[in-house]
């Protein structure tokens, strides 16, 4: 599940760092303190800058990278990985910058003897881009440090989940600012010499690459070309469930979507988009999608309130690649809790095109109103799959000892499982140990930070 975005991780890692050996070796500077410290901060600056840009580019939401990546909730947790590396990186590449200071005020080296500056001026001085970079190596280091301390803050709330989502999706911003200021500093303290090398050439895509993402962000574009407005035409509330379902009459624009697929919905634009999962199939003539969504925060809490019949909303996609393609004879799929909603928009699928596989359904939830079994049981029955409903309390929870004993011929089937993932994560430890290739386990990350 998660190994084209750890090939993609450590792949770009891997090669960040041999093109920064290969325009390096051999390494001639000295063995002391300030070569070593010098060549360290060269090596993590590379690091940071560069796994900032690829994170700024997946930032875009780019779709030409779902298919290699997985879907976009893959993508999301190599952004996540690319952000938290970044962040490391620039931090110990500011340690390493302060570091001879703070050994001179502890007393554990003395202060080098200062050269004098690089000439810049004069009569007889040549005029180059190289001195002009020179020229401005205090001002780079400047902005840097402050571009440094922007960087942290703003990722550290990020990766809290206490955080708001709509401020979380606002530090974007700030960090996109906080990049653009990181490219100067990066681009006038790059070893001029090695713009020439492969190196260099990688690191100027790179950072051409980021620094146009980081504009799409400030300008507020991301997804710009697959949005679409649609006005609510139905909404039922399942109160006992804190549940509510919204469905929404598409304006032309929308390219369609597969079952399992998710979106990103504005309802209130100061608040923002949020992604929800697809809880429909799609028909181009009624051009109608619903979302299912739960009170679990803040925000999806107040939703009932705030939305009403006629209301505009601006939706964002499809994204993912929970979409159920495989060969398998069987396929088994555990829904846990709101987990159930891409079951739901496949079974509306398999109703109107036909099922051709055995399909098992397991779903697990705390409680289920009369009202969404009668609507889950007439799913189950236009698209001939088979259900397994476990209500909390009730009949026990779901494990992977109990849907091995439940499904006999378990490891001939494909595994789809959407819900909390330390639930997922127990299931699918248990069917590998049992013997079930990992690549047949299809999990939706469904975490966007």
């Amino acid at each position: 599940m998660l190994k084209n975005i750890k090939l993609a991780f450590w792949g770009g890692l891997t090669a960040l760092t041999v093109l920064w050996l290969a325009a390096n070796l051999p390494f001639s500077a000295g063995t002391d303190f300030i070569a070593i410290r010098d060549l360290f901060l060269q090596y993590s600056g590379v690091i940071a800058i560069g796994v900032m840009s690829i994170a700024m580019v997946l930032a875009t939401r780019p779709k030409f990278l779902e298919p290699l990546l997985n879907g976009l909730d893959k993508s999301y947790r190599l952004h996540k990985w690319l952000g938290i590396t970044g962040l490391v990186m620039a931090i110990l590449h500011w340690a390493g910058k302060n570091a001879p200071t703070w050994a001179i005020s502890l007393g554990l080296m003395e202060a080098p003897e200062r050269g004098k500056p690089p000439m810049i001026g004069g009569e007889d001085a040549v005029f180059s881009l190289e001195q002009l970079f020179l020229g401005w190596k205090h001002l780079a280091e400047s902005i840097g440090e402050w571009a440094f301390y922007a960087v942290v803050v703003v990722i550290v709330l990020a990766l809290v989940k206490r955080f708001k989502y709509k401020w979380f999706a606002k530090t974007h911003l700030i960090i996109a600012v906080a990049y653009l200021a990181l490219v100067v500093h990066a681009v006038i303290l790059f070893e001029y010499a090695l713009w020439l090398s492969p190196l260099g050439f990688v690191m100027a895509l790179l950072l051409l690459a980021g620094t146009i993402s980081a504009v799409i962000v400030l300008l507020r574009q991301v997804g710009k070309r697959h949005k679409v407005t649609g006005v609510i035409e139905e909404q039922i509330e399942f109160k006992e469930m804190n549940i509510m379902e919204t469905t929404l009459k598409l304006q032309p624009g929308w390219s369609g979507h597969k079952a399992g697929q998710f979106a990103f919905v504005t309802f209130d634009k100061k608040e923002g988009a949020h992604p929800f999962t697809i809880a429909s199939s799609w028909d181009d003539s009624s051009s109608r999608i619903t979302f299912i969504t739960k009170a679990l925060g803040d925000y999806t809490e107040q939703l009932p309130e705030e939305l009403r019949l006629g209301q505009h909303a601006v939706v964002e996609g499809p994204y993912g690649g929970f979409t159920f393609e495989d060969t398998a004879e069987r396929q088994i799929w555990i829904g846990g809790g709101i987990g159930i909603t891409p079951f739901i928009a496949r079974m509306k699928e398999l109703a109107a095109s036909g099922n051709k596989q055995q399909v098992d359904l397991f779903h697990s939830t705390t409680k289920l109103a009369p009202e969404a079994l009668s609507r889950l049981e007439a799913d189950v029955k236009g698209s001939n799959v088979n259900l397994h409903l476990l209500v909390e309390g009730e009949d026990g929870l779901l494990s992977g000892e109990r849907l091995r004993s439940m499904i006999p011929d378990w490891k001939s089937a494909s595994v789809w499982f959407c819900g909390p993932s330390g639930f997922g994560k127990a299931i699918r430890t248990d069917l590998v140990q049992q013997g079930l290739e990992p690549k047949h386990f299809h999990q939706e990350l469904f975490e966007m930070r």
